[in-house]
């Protein structure tokens, strides 16, 4: 019997040629979201939707898939005055919405998330075409969107007690990583709040699985607003004009400090959630087995996510451990087509990560490599790409294999910044201050982890890393539900988020209330 596309039996004889699991094409996808959603969907482009309608309007952009350079459709791209047009009719609709009562608000919310499972499927198989996510990846990402969600459903109750809608709708600015359970659950609880919501469309990707997820939303009655645009050109709009209550973003450190900056000069409420360094720790450690089987979840998604952990902080003494632990774990990293198999019975393959969001990207994490190692870096791991799974002749240009960088020099970017791809690097030190100023060298970051045996240097150490959440051994997350999330530094401004936090920074509370969060006169932690 032949193996399957995720079997590691070996094989004298010729691997079978991959091919594309049936009903999986891009062709398959477009033409099951035209069928749910024909409103929003309509020839080769998919449409912008404010006041409560559908336009074909705005410039469609060309775009490929990542995954083998495959047509699909680009961002309708508004100018200016249109997205303004968006903008005040979202005010019209949030003056309405507001006052919904919220048992009415609860039931519109609860049957757009019946239909979103309904769909879980096909928004899926868009993730997978549009952004490159493995089959596994890109169905848990619609699957916490709507678990999510729901949570909030059953407990908003309690959150909105004496607290009351914004003055005005809340605009999402968001990164193309995680357009569901990021970007759409987002909408959905401001929604929940008492909100009219408005969002733009990732330039990079995510553009047919928002469309589809908003229609689904506009036909139980939440007032949704889905634009396309550059962030440039539309930010006057999203950003400054004054019917916004709030503005959400994620996204990078320097987009995030042009919008920190006009929402500070107004004094508008704000959420900006941005990338840090994320790094993982190791001193006075021995479990290595803990570490080993922990390294390959660290590439989900190429490391593509605010969450990832890029770098490696490690005490010298205990390098040649952490190698023996770390490579062979960083070899065993699947990458290839997401929708690639051997036979069309097959399941689709449990990849860790399949391309990075375009080509451009890939080759900028390359330069940047070759670029380290020309000034000193030295390279412990570089997979082969010949190793991944393709189907013959397929455009590859998006994907890259895992690296591991010894000592980044200070001037390359991979020193100081999140390389967003599956880049490793490792900083050795031999004391406890340098350890601290190796895990801090970004000015704050989401997450941390140190791995170390002594709960007492734990104990010690870990309040002294700037991350928001930091882990004992084990990779810290976004979370879900009740969980809080936020970031330190230049990681994250304006409101924290999580839990019943992610609901009182869209809500108003009583006079002189002071929201959890990092904001340029207090930090206050939850």
């Amino acid at each position: 019997m032949a193996p399957t596309p995720d079997s590691s039996t070996p094989s004298s004889t010729t691997p079978t040629p991959l091919t594309l699991k049936p009903g999986t094409a891009w062709s398959d996808a477009w033409r099951r979201a035209r069928t749910a959603a024909p409103e929003a969907f309509q020839d080769d482009r998919v449409l912008n939707l404010w006041a409560g309608r559908w336009h074909k309007d705005g410039r469609a952009l060309p775009a490929t898939s990542p995954i083998d350079g495959t047509p699909i459709a680009g961002p309708p791209r508004l100018d200016a005055p249109t997205a303004q047009q968006g903008v005040r009719a979202s005010l019209d609709q949030h003056r309405a919405w507001r006052h919904i009562p919220l048992p009415e608000r609860r039931a519109r919310v609860g049957a757009t998330l019946d239909a979103l499972t309904e769909h879980r499927e096909l928004l899926a198989l868009l993730l997978v075409w549009e952004i490159g996510k493995p089959w596994r990846l890109a169905r848990a990402d619609v699957d916490r969107a709507i678990d999510g969600v729901r949570w909030y459903v059953d407990n908003i109750d309690t959150m909105l007690e004496d607290r009351t809608p914004l003055p005005g709708p809340v605009s999402n600015i968001a990164s193309w990583n995680y357009p569901m359970s990021v970007l759409v659950h987002a909408m959905l609880v401001q929604a929940l709040a008492g909100n009219a919501v408005i969002a733009k469309t990732p330039t990079d990707g995510g553009v047919a699985c928002l469309t589809l997820a908003a229609a689904l939303a506009v036909r139980e009655g939440i007032p949704v607003t889905l634009v396309s645009g550059s962030g440039g050109e539309l930010s006057e709009a999203l950003v400054r004009s004054p019917e916004i209550g709030c503005v959400s973003f994620v996204g990078g450190r320097d987009t995030g400090a042009r919008i920190a900056t006009a929402v500070a000069d107004l004094g508008k409420r704000h959420i900006l959630e941005q990338e840090g360094l994320n790094t993982w720790g190791v001193w006075n450690f021995t479990d290595w087995d803990a570490l080993s089987s922990v390294i390959p979840k660290l590439f989900d998604y190429g490391k593509q996510r605010c969450t990832a952990y890029p770098r490696f902080v490690v005490q010298r003494t205990l390098f040649d451990q952490f190698l023996a632990a770390y490579l062979p774990a960083v070899r065993s990293v699947r990458t290839g087509h997401p929708l690639a198999v051997e036979h069309p019975e097959d399941a689709l393959p449990a990849l860790d990560f399949g391309p990075l969001i375009n080509a451009a990207k890939a080759k900028e994490l390359g330069d940047q490599v070759v670029e380290a190692i020309d000034r000193g870096a030295v390279p412990l791991h570089r997979a082969p790409l010949t190793e991944a799974r393709f189907l013959p002749g397929q455009d590859t240009s998006a994907y890259f294999p895992p690296v591991t960088l010894l000592s980044p020099p200070p001037s390359s970017p991979l020193f100081h910044a999140e390389p967003f791809g599956p880049v490793d690097t490792i900083v050795l030190v031999d004391t406890e201050a340098e350890l601290l100023a190796a895990m801090n060298a970004s000015n704050g970051a989401l997450v941390a982890t140190l791995s170390t045996d002594d709960p007492e240097t734990y104990d010690r150490l870990a309040p002294q890393i700037r991350a928001f959440k930091v882990g004992r051994g084990q990779p810290r997350s976004r979370g879900d539900r009740e969980e809080l999330f936020g970031g330190f530094g230049a990681s994250w401004h304006g409101a924290f988020v999580g839990g019943e936090l992610l609901v009182r920074a869209v809500t108003e509370g009583p006079a002189g209330e002071r929201a959890p969060g990092n904001f340029p006169a207090y930090q206050l932690i939850p």
